[in-house]
Protein backbone atom coordinates (compact mmCIF):
# COMPACT_ATOMS: atom_id res chain seq x y z
CA UNK A 1 0.00 0.00 0.00
CA UNK A 2 1.67 3.21 -1.14
CA UNK A 3 -0.45 5.94 0.35
CA UNK A 4 1.49 9.18 0.25
CA UNK A 5 1.31 12.43 -1.63
CA UNK A 6 2.49 11.52 -5.14
CA UNK A 7 3.74 15.04 -5.94
CA UNK A 8 4.97 16.02 -2.49
CA UNK A 9 8.47 16.97 -3.62
CA UNK A 10 7.16 19.08 -6.45
CA UNK A 11 4.05 20.73 -5.07
CA UNK A 12 5.03 21.22 -1.42
CA UNK A 13 8.56 22.51 -1.84
CA UNK A 14 9.13 25.77 0.03
CA UNK A 15 12.24 27.79 0.55
CA UNK A 16 12.64 26.51 4.16
CA UNK A 17 12.06 22.85 3.28
CA UNK A 18 9.59 20.29 1.97
CA UNK A 19 6.63 18.68 3.69
CA UNK A 20 5.51 15.14 2.98
CA UNK A 21 2.30 13.32 3.83
CA UNK A 22 2.00 9.58 4.19
CA UNK A 23 0.03 6.90 6.02
CA UNK A 24 1.65 4.86 8.81
CA UNK A 25 0.46 1.60 10.28
CA UNK A 26 1.37 2.73 13.79
CA UNK A 27 2.65 -0.24 15.82
CA UNK A 28 3.60 1.94 18.80
CA UNK A 29 -0.08 2.24 19.72
CA UNK A 30 -2.04 -0.93 20.47
CA UNK A 31 -5.73 -1.04 21.32
CA UNK A 32 -7.27 -3.51 23.75
CA UNK A 33 -8.35 -5.81 20.87
CA UNK A 34 -4.73 -6.04 19.68
CA UNK A 35 -5.23 -3.84 16.61
CA UNK A 36 -3.03 -0.91 15.57
CA UNK A 37 -4.23 2.39 14.07
CA UNK A 38 -3.45 3.96 10.73
CA UNK A 39 -2.06 7.45 11.24
CA UNK A 40 -1.49 10.37 8.91
CA UNK A 41 2.17 11.37 9.27
CA UNK A 42 3.19 14.87 8.20
CA UNK A 43 6.97 15.43 8.07
CA UNK A 44 8.73 18.73 7.64
CA UNK A 45 12.26 19.78 8.59
CA UNK A 46 12.65 16.55 10.59
CA UNK A 47 9.55 17.37 12.64
CA UNK A 48 6.71 14.85 12.55
CA UNK A 49 3.07 15.31 13.40
CA UNK A 50 0.70 12.36 13.50
CA UNK A 51 -3.08 12.35 13.39
CA UNK A 52 -5.31 9.35 14.05
CA UNK A 53 -7.55 8.42 11.14
CA UNK A 54 -9.92 6.27 13.18
CA UNK A 55 -9.07 3.26 10.98
CA UNK A 56 -7.56 0.26 12.78
CA UNK A 57 -6.42 -3.19 11.63
CA UNK A 58 -5.39 -6.42 13.30
CA UNK A 59 -1.64 -7.14 12.84
CA UNK A 60 -2.47 -10.61 11.49
CA UNK A 61 -3.93 -8.84 8.43
CA UNK A 62 -0.85 -6.73 7.77
CA UNK A 63 2.39 -7.71 6.04
CA UNK A 64 5.06 -5.77 7.93
CA UNK A 65 7.82 -6.69 5.50
CA UNK A 66 6.01 -5.49 2.40
CA UNK A 67 4.03 -2.80 4.26
CA UNK A 68 0.73 -3.82 2.76
CA UNK A 69 -2.39 -5.86 3.46
CA UNK A 70 -2.26 -9.65 3.59
CA UNK A 71 -4.31 -11.64 1.12
CA UNK A 72 -6.50 -12.91 3.97
CA UNK A 73 -8.13 -9.46 4.07
CA UNK A 74 -11.12 -9.41 1.74
CA UNK A 75 -10.92 -7.32 -1.41
CA UNK A 76 -13.97 -5.32 -0.30
CA UNK A 77 -12.44 -4.43 3.10
CA UNK A 78 -9.11 -3.58 1.52
CA UNK A 79 -10.66 -1.25 -1.04
CA UNK A 80 -12.79 0.44 1.64
CA UNK A 81 -9.75 1.10 3.87
CA UNK A 82 -7.58 2.30 0.97
CA UNK A 83 -10.21 4.77 -0.22
CA UNK A 84 -10.66 6.14 3.30
CA UNK A 85 -6.93 6.53 3.90
CA UNK A 86 -6.35 8.09 0.49
CA UNK A 87 -8.93 10.74 1.38
CA UNK A 88 -6.87 11.56 4.47
CA UNK A 89 -3.69 11.81 2.39
CA UNK A 90 -5.37 14.06 -0.17
CA UNK A 91 -6.74 16.32 2.55
CA UNK A 92 -3.37 16.91 4.21
CA UNK A 93 -1.53 17.17 0.89
CA UNK A 94 -3.91 19.95 -0.11
CA UNK A 95 -3.23 21.71 3.20
CA UNK A 96 0.53 21.49 2.63
CA UNK A 97 0.12 22.98 -0.85
CA UNK A 98 -2.01 25.86 0.46
CA UNK A 99 0.50 26.71 3.18
CA UNK A 100 3.40 26.53 0.74
CA UNK A 101 1.69 28.81 -1.76
CA UNK A 102 1.11 31.35 1.03
CA UNK A 103 4.90 31.83 1.00
CA UNK A 104 5.16 31.85 4.81
CA UNK A 105 7.16 29.56 7.12
CA UNK A 106 5.15 26.69 8.57
CA UNK A 107 5.69 23.50 10.57
CA UNK A 108 4.24 20.00 10.47
CA UNK A 109 1.91 20.97 13.34
CA UNK A 110 0.76 23.99 11.33
CA UNK A 111 -0.35 21.59 8.60
CA UNK A 112 -2.41 19.61 11.12
CA UNK A 113 -3.93 22.81 12.54
CA UNK A 114 -4.70 24.10 9.06
CA UNK A 115 -6.70 20.98 8.27
CA UNK A 116 -8.42 21.17 11.66
CA UNK A 117 -9.55 24.73 10.90
CA UNK A 118 -11.06 23.89 7.54
CA UNK A 119 -14.79 23.65 7.89
CA UNK A 120 -15.10 21.57 4.75
CA UNK A 121 -14.17 18.39 6.62
CA UNK A 122 -16.92 18.36 9.22
CA UNK A 123 -17.44 14.63 9.55
CA UNK A 124 -13.91 13.22 9.28
CA UNK A 125 -13.50 12.65 13.02
CA UNK A 126 -15.56 10.49 15.31
CA UNK A 127 -15.42 10.58 19.09
CA UNK A 128 -12.51 8.20 19.77
CA UNK A 129 -10.41 9.31 16.79
CA UNK A 130 -10.89 12.93 17.87
CA UNK A 131 -9.69 12.01 21.36
CA UNK A 132 -6.58 10.55 19.69
CA UNK A 133 -6.15 13.77 17.73
CA UNK A 134 -6.29 15.90 20.91
CA UNK A 135 -4.02 13.53 22.83
CA UNK A 136 -1.41 13.82 20.07
CA UNK A 137 -1.64 17.62 20.27
CA UNK A 138 -1.15 17.56 24.06
CA UNK A 139 1.85 15.28 23.70
CA UNK A 140 3.41 17.55 21.08
CA UNK A 141 3.40 20.48 23.55
CA UNK A 142 4.47 18.30 26.53
CA UNK A 143 1.17 18.70 28.43
CA UNK A 144 1.54 15.18 29.76
CA UNK A 145 -0.76 15.58 32.75
CA UNK A 146 -3.70 16.61 30.56
CA UNK A 147 -2.73 13.92 28.08
CA UNK A 148 -3.12 11.26 30.78
CA UNK A 149 -6.56 12.59 31.76
CA UNK A 150 -7.74 12.48 28.14
CA UNK A 151 -6.21 9.02 27.66
CA UNK A 152 -8.02 7.63 30.72
CA UNK A 153 -11.37 9.05 29.62
CA UNK A 154 -10.90 7.74 26.08
CA UNK A 155 -10.07 4.25 27.34
CA UNK A 156 -13.14 4.20 29.57
CA UNK A 157 -15.35 5.33 26.69
CA UNK A 158 -13.90 2.65 24.40
CA UNK A 159 -14.77 -0.05 26.93
CA UNK A 160 -18.27 1.38 27.27
CA UNK A 161 -19.02 1.55 23.54
CA UNK A 162 -17.45 -1.89 23.00
CA UNK A 163 -13.95 -2.74 21.87
CA UNK A 164 -12.80 -1.46 18.49
CA UNK A 165 -15.88 0.67 17.89
CA UNK A 166 -16.20 4.42 17.47
CA UNK A 167 -19.27 6.63 17.43
CA UNK A 168 -20.29 9.77 15.57
CA UNK A 169 -20.59 12.95 17.61
CA UNK A 170 -24.31 12.94 16.88
CA UNK A 171 -24.57 9.74 18.95
CA UNK A 172 -23.37 11.51 22.12
CA UNK A 173 -26.89 12.13 23.38
CA UNK A 174 -28.44 12.51 26.82
CA UNK A 175 -29.32 8.80 26.63
CA UNK A 176 -25.66 8.00 25.86
CA UNK A 177 -24.54 10.05 28.88
CA UNK A 178 -27.04 8.40 31.20
CA UNK A 179 -25.95 4.94 30.10
CA UNK A 180 -22.26 5.84 30.44
CA UNK A 181 -22.93 7.15 33.96
CA UNK A 182 -24.65 3.86 34.87
CA UNK A 183 -21.73 1.91 33.40
CA UNK A 184 -19.23 3.81 35.55
CA UNK A 185 -21.34 3.43 38.70
CA UNK A 186 -21.59 -0.33 38.12
CA UNK A 187 -17.79 -0.34 37.94
CA UNK A 188 -17.64 1.45 41.32
CA UNK A 189 -16.17 4.75 40.15
CA UNK A 190 -16.54 7.56 42.66
CA UNK A 191 -18.69 10.65 42.15
CA UNK A 192 -15.60 12.82 41.81
CA UNK A 193 -14.11 10.52 39.16
CA UNK A 194 -17.39 10.33 37.20
CA UNK A 195 -17.69 14.11 37.33
CA UNK A 196 -14.13 14.52 36.03
CA UNK A 197 -14.74 12.16 33.11
CA UNK A 198 -17.93 13.97 32.10
CA UNK A 199 -16.24 17.36 32.36
CA UNK A 200 -13.45 16.06 30.13
CA UNK A 201 -15.97 14.76 27.59
CA UNK A 202 -17.73 18.12 27.69
CA UNK A 203 -14.42 19.88 26.95
CA UNK A 204 -13.76 17.53 24.04
CA UNK A 205 -17.22 18.15 22.57
CA UNK A 206 -16.77 21.91 22.89
CA UNK A 207 -13.46 21.63 21.03
CA UNK A 208 -15.08 19.45 18.36
CA UNK A 209 -17.82 22.04 17.84
CA UNK A 210 -15.25 24.83 17.66
CA UNK A 211 -13.23 22.84 15.09
CA UNK A 212 -16.34 22.12 13.05
CA UNK A 213 -16.42 18.35 13.59
CA UNK A 214 -19.59 18.33 15.72
CA UNK A 215 -22.83 20.27 15.44
CA UNK A 216 -23.95 22.61 18.26
CA UNK A 217 -27.48 21.24 18.10
CA UNK A 218 -26.19 17.77 19.08
CA UNK A 219 -24.63 19.07 22.31
CA UNK A 220 -26.02 16.92 25.19
CA UNK A 221 -24.97 18.99 28.22
CA UNK A 222 -26.99 21.67 29.99
CA UNK A 223 -25.56 25.13 29.46
CA UNK A 224 -27.71 26.63 32.22
CA UNK A 225 -30.11 25.37 34.96
CA UNK A 226 -33.13 25.97 32.74
CA UNK A 227 -32.06 23.23 30.29
CA UNK A 228 -33.36 20.43 32.49
CA UNK A 229 -33.87 18.10 29.54
CA UNK A 230 -30.10 18.00 28.94
CA UNK A 231 -27.50 16.11 30.97
CA UNK A 232 -26.59 17.94 34.20
CA UNK A 233 -22.92 17.56 35.13
CA UNK A 234 -23.46 19.73 38.20
CA UNK A 235 -25.57 17.01 39.83
CA UNK A 236 -22.52 15.04 40.98
CA UNK A 237 -21.41 15.33 44.58
CA UNK A 238 -17.81 16.49 44.30
CA UNK A 239 -17.39 17.72 47.85
CA UNK A 240 -14.07 16.67 49.32
CA UNK A 241 -12.99 16.38 52.90
CA UNK A 242 -11.33 19.41 54.40
CA UNK A 243 -7.81 19.71 52.98
CA UNK A 244 -6.29 22.41 55.20
CA UNK A 245 -4.74 21.81 58.62
CA UNK A 246 -4.36 24.19 61.55
CA UNK A 247 -1.27 26.27 62.25
CA UNK A 248 -0.78 24.09 65.32
CA UNK A 249 -0.60 20.99 63.13
CA UNK A 250 1.98 22.72 60.91
CA UNK A 251 4.07 23.23 64.03
CA UNK A 252 3.77 19.49 64.80
CA UNK A 253 5.22 18.72 61.38
CA UNK A 254 8.06 21.18 62.01
CA UNK A 255 8.81 19.43 65.33
CA UNK A 256 8.69 15.95 63.77
CA UNK A 257 12.09 14.24 63.64
CA UNK A 258 12.49 11.06 61.56
CA UNK A 259 13.84 8.15 63.55
CA UNK A 260 17.62 8.11 63.26
CA UNK A 261 19.24 4.88 62.12
CA UNK A 262 22.97 4.15 62.21
CA UNK A 263 22.90 0.39 61.50
CA UNK A 264 23.88 -1.63 58.47
CA UNK A 265 20.49 -1.74 56.69
CA UNK A 266 20.57 0.85 53.94
CA UNK A 267 16.80 0.60 53.40
CA UNK A 268 16.16 1.96 56.91
CA UNK A 269 18.56 4.85 56.36
CA UNK A 270 16.78 5.56 53.06
CA UNK A 271 13.45 5.59 54.89
CA UNK A 272 14.78 8.21 57.30
CA UNK A 273 15.87 10.39 54.37
CA UNK A 274 12.51 9.90 52.64
CA UNK A 275 10.62 11.05 55.73
CA UNK A 276 12.88 14.08 56.03
CA UNK A 277 12.31 14.95 52.35
CA UNK A 278 8.52 14.63 52.82
CA UNK A 279 8.64 16.94 55.85
CA UNK A 280 10.80 19.49 54.04
CA UNK A 281 8.67 19.48 50.86
CA UNK A 282 5.48 20.08 52.86
CA UNK A 283 6.96 22.93 54.89
CA UNK A 284 8.68 24.44 51.85
CA UNK A 285 5.35 24.52 50.01
CA UNK A 286 3.53 26.06 52.98
CA UNK A 287 6.10 28.81 53.55
CA UNK A 288 6.56 29.57 49.82
CA UNK A 289 2.99 30.50 48.91
CA UNK A 290 1.63 26.96 48.49
CA UNK A 291 4.03 26.17 45.62
CA UNK A 292 2.94 23.02 43.75
CA UNK A 293 5.03 19.85 43.96
CA UNK A 294 5.85 19.85 40.24
CA UNK A 295 7.29 23.37 40.62
CA UNK A 296 9.22 22.36 43.75
CA UNK A 297 10.78 19.44 41.88
CA UNK A 298 11.85 21.75 39.04
CA UNK A 299 13.55 24.37 41.23
CA UNK A 300 17.27 24.86 40.75
CA UNK A 301 19.72 26.88 42.81
CA UNK A 302 19.70 29.42 39.98
CA UNK A 303 16.08 30.24 40.94
CA UNK A 304 17.30 31.88 44.16
CA UNK A 305 18.18 35.55 43.93
CA UNK A 306 18.37 38.74 45.99
CA UNK A 307 16.18 41.66 44.92
CA UNK A 308 17.06 45.36 44.93
CA UNK A 309 15.89 45.63 48.55
CA UNK A 310 18.40 42.97 49.59
CA UNK A 311 15.60 40.43 50.19
CA UNK A 312 16.25 36.80 49.25
CA UNK A 313 13.56 35.37 46.99
CA UNK A 314 12.74 32.30 44.89
CA UNK A 315 11.94 33.32 41.34
CA UNK A 316 10.13 30.67 39.28
CA UNK A 317 7.52 30.26 36.55
CA UNK A 318 4.48 28.27 37.61
CA UNK A 319 4.08 25.41 35.11
CA UNK A 320 0.29 25.32 35.27
CA UNK A 321 -0.30 28.99 34.40
CA UNK A 322 3.11 30.22 33.16
CA UNK A 323 2.88 33.03 35.70
CA UNK A 324 6.07 34.27 37.41
CA UNK A 325 6.17 34.16 41.23
CA UNK A 326 8.74 35.57 43.67
CA UNK A 327 8.02 34.35 47.22
CA UNK A 328 10.21 35.76 49.96
CA UNK A 329 12.58 33.27 51.61
CA UNK A 330 11.47 33.04 55.25
CA UNK A 331 13.76 31.70 58.02
CA UNK A 332 12.10 28.25 57.93
CA UNK A 333 12.73 28.03 54.17
CA UNK A 334 16.29 29.27 54.54
CA UNK A 335 16.96 26.46 57.01
CA UNK A 336 15.68 23.85 54.54
CA UNK A 337 17.74 25.34 51.70
CA UNK A 338 20.88 25.31 53.86
CA UNK A 339 20.37 21.62 54.57
CA UNK A 340 20.19 20.66 50.88
CA UNK A 341 23.00 22.98 49.84
CA UNK A 342 25.18 21.24 52.43
CA UNK A 343 24.08 17.64 51.74
CA UNK A 344 23.85 17.95 47.94
CA UNK A 345 25.76 19.74 45.23
CA UNK A 346 24.65 23.37 45.43
CA UNK A 347 25.85 24.44 41.99
CA UNK A 348 23.63 26.89 40.10
CA UNK A 349 22.44 24.40 37.46
CA UNK A 350 21.61 21.61 39.94
CA UNK A 351 18.15 20.89 41.30
CA UNK A 352 17.57 22.00 44.89
CA UNK A 353 15.70 18.89 46.04
CA UNK A 354 16.83 15.28 45.36
CA UNK A 355 13.87 14.53 43.10
CA UNK A 356 15.18 15.07 39.56
CA UNK A 357 18.66 14.40 38.22
CA UNK A 358 19.82 16.37 35.17
CA UNK A 359 21.72 13.52 33.52
CA UNK A 360 18.92 10.99 34.06
CA UNK A 361 15.70 12.93 33.55
CA UNK A 362 16.08 14.77 30.26
CA UNK A 363 12.87 14.40 28.26
CA UNK A 364 9.48 15.79 29.26
CA UNK A 365 8.13 12.25 29.65
CA UNK A 366 11.03 11.17 31.89
CA UNK A 367 10.56 14.25 34.08
CA UNK A 368 6.79 13.77 34.25
CA UNK A 369 7.06 10.10 35.23
CA UNK A 370 9.76 10.75 37.83
CA UNK A 371 7.87 13.64 39.45
CA UNK A 372 4.69 11.57 39.72
CA UNK A 373 6.57 8.59 41.16
CA UNK A 374 8.28 10.67 43.86
CA UNK A 375 5.07 12.58 44.66
CA UNK A 376 3.28 9.28 45.30
CA UNK A 377 6.12 8.22 47.59
CA UNK A 378 6.11 11.54 49.48
CA UNK A 379 2.33 11.49 49.94
CA UNK A 380 2.65 8.00 51.41
CA UNK A 381 5.36 9.22 53.81
CA UNK A 382 3.26 12.26 54.77
CA UNK A 383 0.46 9.93 55.90
CA UNK A 384 2.93 8.20 58.21
CA UNK A 385 4.10 11.57 59.55
CA UNK A 386 0.49 12.64 60.13
CA UNK A 387 -0.16 9.43 62.07
CA UNK A 388 2.89 9.96 64.27
CA UNK A 389 1.96 13.61 64.86
CA UNK A 390 -1.70 12.89 65.62
CA UNK A 391 -2.96 14.86 62.59
CA UNK A 392 -6.36 13.55 61.46
CA UNK A 393 -6.41 15.08 57.95
CA UNK A 394 -5.33 12.96 54.97
CA UNK A 395 -1.95 14.70 54.65
CA UNK A 396 -0.60 15.25 51.10
CA UNK A 397 1.59 17.81 49.38
CA UNK A 398 -1.58 19.57 48.22
CA UNK A 399 -2.72 20.11 51.81
CA UNK A 400 0.21 22.53 52.23
CA UNK A 401 -1.20 24.71 49.45
CA UNK A 402 -4.69 24.76 51.00
CA UNK A 403 -3.20 25.41 54.43
CA UNK A 404 -1.26 28.42 53.15
CA UNK A 405 -4.44 29.96 51.71
CA UNK A 406 -6.46 29.17 54.83
CA UNK A 407 -3.86 30.59 57.21
CA UNK A 408 -3.70 33.90 55.33
CA UNK A 409 -7.49 34.18 55.20
CA UNK A 410 -7.89 33.47 58.91
CA UNK A 411 -5.26 36.15 59.52
CA UNK A 412 -7.58 38.61 57.78
CA UNK A 413 -5.83 38.82 54.41
CA UNK A 414 -7.92 39.81 51.39
CA UNK A 415 -8.76 37.17 48.79
CA UNK A 416 -7.14 39.19 45.98
CA UNK A 417 -3.83 39.16 47.86
CA UNK A 418 -4.06 35.42 48.55
CA UNK A 419 -4.93 34.81 44.89
CA UNK A 420 -1.86 36.71 43.71
CA UNK A 421 0.41 34.94 46.22
CA UNK A 422 -0.79 31.53 45.01
CA UNK A 423 -0.45 32.35 41.33
CA UNK A 424 -4.15 31.86 40.59
CA UNK A 425 -5.43 33.29 37.32
CA UNK A 426 -8.71 34.34 38.95
CA UNK A 427 -10.02 35.09 42.43
CA UNK A 428 -12.81 32.57 41.85
CA UNK A 429 -10.25 29.74 41.98
CA UNK A 430 -9.04 31.07 45.33
CA UNK A 431 -12.60 31.18 46.64
CA UNK A 432 -12.93 27.46 45.86
CA UNK A 433 -9.91 26.82 48.08
CA UNK A 434 -11.51 28.83 50.87
CA UNK A 435 -15.11 27.64 50.52
CA UNK A 436 -15.05 25.74 53.84
CA UNK A 437 -13.83 28.71 55.86
CA UNK A 438 -17.19 30.29 56.70
CA UNK A 439 -17.60 28.54 60.05
CA UNK A 440 -14.03 29.20 61.12
CA UNK A 441 -14.28 32.89 60.22
CA UNK A 442 -17.49 33.21 62.22
CA UNK A 443 -15.88 31.43 65.18
CA UNK A 444 -12.95 33.83 64.89
CA UNK A 445 -15.35 36.76 65.02
CA UNK A 446 -16.93 35.37 68.23
CA UNK A 447 -13.48 34.92 69.75
CA UNK A 448 -12.85 38.63 69.31
CA UNK A 449 -15.82 39.35 71.59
Amino acid sequence: MNLQSSNSNRSTTHREGSATVRIEYYRQKTYSDGSHPFMVCVTKDRERARVATGVTLSPILWNFEKKTFRKSLSQHQRLEIEVTLQNWVDKYTAAVKELSEADKPYTARDVVQHVSNKRGYLRQFKLISYFDHLIAQLESVNKLGNKKVYQDVKNNLKKFIKTGNDVDFSNITVKFCNEWETYMRVNNLSEVTISLKFRTLRTVLNKAIADGYAKPEDYPFARNPAERYRFQIGKFDVKTKKRAISRRDVQKIEDFQPEAYEGQYASLRDRQQRHLLAKHVFLFSFYCGGINFVDIASLKWSNIHTDIYDIDRINYVRKKTNGTLNPKILPSVSKILSYYRYTHNGKEDNYIFPILTSNLHKTATQIHNRVNKVMTQINSDLKLIADKCGIKVNLTTYVARHTFATSLRLAGEEIRVISQAMGHTSEETTRIYLKELNTELIDSAYDKL
